[in-house]
C-alpha cells in the first residue's frame, strides 16, 4: 500500500509538472505555434515506445525470476544502450520527412527528437529493473525527475526562445536528468552487494536459462504492442494538422491537453498492477480490478470537467481556447477511453498475447480511412471516440474468453534443450518453477 502511494504521488507530480510545461507552452506560443509543438510532442511519445518496451521487458522478467536479477539486468541494460543509439540514428535520418509531414518551420525541432530518443531509451531499461524489483522509492525518483526536468529546462528554454525549437531544446536537455537518477539507483552499494549475491547463487536447474538475446526479442514484441497503442492515441493530432485549418488544428491540440491529462492520471494503476499481472498464477482478477479503478477515476474526471468547464478552459490554455468549453467533457471521455486501452495493452504485454495487437492496428487503419470525412473539431473527435470505444469493447471481450487466460513465453523453446523433457513451466512468468 505504501509503495502504491509513493508511485501515485510521484506520477501525480510528474504529470502536473509535465502538463504545467504544456500549459505554459500553449499560453506563450498561441494556437498556431502550439499546434506544431503538439504534433512534435505527439511524435515524441511514439519515439518513446522502445523505452516503454524495455521497461515492460525488464519489469516482467525481474518480477518473474528475481533470482536471475544479475543476468537480466546485464542484458536489459546492454540492450538499452545499443538500442538507444540505433534508434537515435534512425530518427535522425527521418528528420527531413518529419519536418515536411508536420509542416514545421525549422528542421531543428525534428532533429532534436533523435537526441531525445537516446536518454529516453536508457531510462526505460533502468525503470524496468527497478519496477520488477518493486523498488518504488527509486522508481518514483525517476518519475519525479522526468517531470521536473521537462518543466525546469523547458520553461527556461521557452524564455530564451519562445517557439517550437526552443521548447524542444528544453525537453531534450531535461530528458537526461532521469538517466542520472536511474544510474545512481542501480549503482547503490547495498544494491550491488545483493546483485553480486544473486550471481554467486548456483542455478537450481543448470539446463534451463533465459535464452540469449531474449531481451531484445521480447522488447521488440512489447514495443510493437505499445507502438500500436501510441500510434492510435496520437494519430488524431497528426490528422488534425493535415486536414483541419491551422486554427482548428490548434484548438484540437488544446483539447488534447485535457485528454492526455486524463490518460495519465490513473497511470500509477498500470505501474503497480503490471508486475502482479506478469506473476505466476495471476488470473483475471487483478486485470478487472485495475480496469474498475481506471474507469472510476475517469468517470469522476469527466463529471468534474462537465461541471467546471470554465476552469477546464483555463487549464488547457485560457481564453484563446474558449470555443472548446462546451466540448471539453468529450475530450475527457476520450482520455478515459485511452487510459482503459492502455491497461488492456499492458495486459497483452504481461500475457505475451501478441496477436491481439492486430486489433489495435486495424482500429488505426479505420481511423486513417475515415480522415476524408473529417472537416471540423467535433467531427474528428466523434470519429476518434467511436473507433476507440469499439476497440476497447473488442479487446475486453477477447480478454475474458477462456482461451485468453493462459499466457505464453516467447523464450521457452530456446531455454529447453532438444534432449530435455519439457518442464512444468510457469508460462506467465516465463521461467520454470525450479528456477525460482
Amino acid at each position: 500500500m505504501r509503495g502504491s502511494a509513493v508511485i501515485a504521488v510521484a506520477m501525480a507530480v510528474m504529470n502536473l509538472t509535465t502538463y504545467g510545461f504544456v500549459i505554459v507552452s500553449a499560453r506563450l506560443l498561441g494556437p498556431a505555434e502550439y499546434g506544431a509543438l503538439a504534433a512534435v510532442m505527439g511524435l515524441l511519445l511514439v519515439v518513446n515506445v522502445p523505452s516503454l518496451g524495455l521497461q515492460a521487458t525488464g519489469a516482467r522478467r525481474v518480477s518473474a525470476a528475481p533470482d536471475d536479477l544479475a543476468e537480466i539486468e546485464r542484458e536489459v541494460m546492454a540492450t538499452s544502450y545499443t538500442g538507444s543509439l540505433a534508434l537515435g540514428v534512425v530518427v535522425l535520418a527521418a528528420t527531413p520527412l518529419v519536418t515536411a509531414v508536420l509542416n514545421l518551420d525549422h528542421w531543428g525541432a525534428a532533429a532534436l527528437l533523435a537526441v531525445c530518443a537516446v536518454p529516453l531509451s536508457v531510462m526505460g531499461g533502468q525503470a524496468g529493473i527497478l519496477q520488477g524489483e518493486r523498488r518504488w522509492g527509486p522508481l518514483a525518483a525517476i518519475y519525479l525527475s522526468v517531470g521536473l526536468g521537462r518543466i525546469g529546462f523547458g520553461m527556461a528554454a521557452l524564455v530564451v526562445r519562445p517557439d517550437t525549437l526552443g521548447a524542444m531544446t528544453g525537453v531534450t536537455v531535461g530528458a537526461f536528468l532521469p538517466v542520472v537518477v536511474g544510474w545512481y539507483a542501480l549503482r547503490r552499494p547495498d544494491r550491488r552487494a545483493a546483485t553480486r549475491a544473486s550471481q554467486r547463487r548456483p542455478p537450481s536447474s543448470p539446463g534451463r536459462r533465459w535464452a540469449p538475446g531474449g531481451v531484445l526479442r521480447e522488447t521488440m514484441h512489447n514495443s510493437h504492442a505499445l507502438l500500436a497503442f501510441f500510434a492510435l492515441s496520437n494519430a488524431d493530432v497528426v490528422i488534425a494538422r493535415s486536414t483541419l485549418s491551422e486554427h482548428q488544428a490548434g484548438l484540437y491540440a488544446g483539447g488534447l491537453i485535457l485528454t492526455k491529462a486524463v490518460l495519465f492520471l490513473p497511470q500509477f494503476v498500470v505501474v503497480i498492477a503490471f508486475p502482479s499481472m506478469a506473476r505466476r498464477g495471476a488470473g483475471k482478477q487483478m486485470h478487472l480490478v485495475s480496469l474498475g479503478a481506471v474507469l472510476a477515476i475517469g468517470a469522476v474526471t469527466v463529471a468534474g470537467v462537465a461541471a467546471l468547464s470554465g476552469l477546464a478552459v483555463v487549464f488547457i490554455g485560457g481564453p484563446e481556447y474558449a470555443e472548446l468549453q462546451s466540448r471539453l467533457w468529450a475530450f475527457a471521455v476520450l482520455g478515459t477511453l485511452l487510459a482503459l486501452l492502455q491497461l488492456m495493452i499492458y495486459n497483452i504485454v504481461a500475457r505475451q498475447r501478441q496477436r491481439a495487437v492486430l486489433m489495435v492496428w486495424a482500429a488505426l487503419a479505420v481511423l486513417v480511412l475515415a480522415t476524408p470525412l473529417v472537416g471540423s473539431v467535433t467531427g474528428l473527435l466523434s470519429v476518434v471516440v467511436g473507433v476507440d470505444t469499439v476497440l476497447f469493447l473488442a479487446l475486453l471481450v477477447r480478454s475474458l474468453t477462456p482461451s485468453y487466460g493462459g499466457p505464453t513465453d516467447p523464450d521457452l523453446e530456446d531455454r529447453v534443450g532438444p534432449d530435455e523433457p519439457s518442464p512444468d513451466v510457469d508460462t506467465q512468468a516465463g521461467v520454470a518453477p525450479t528456477e525460482r
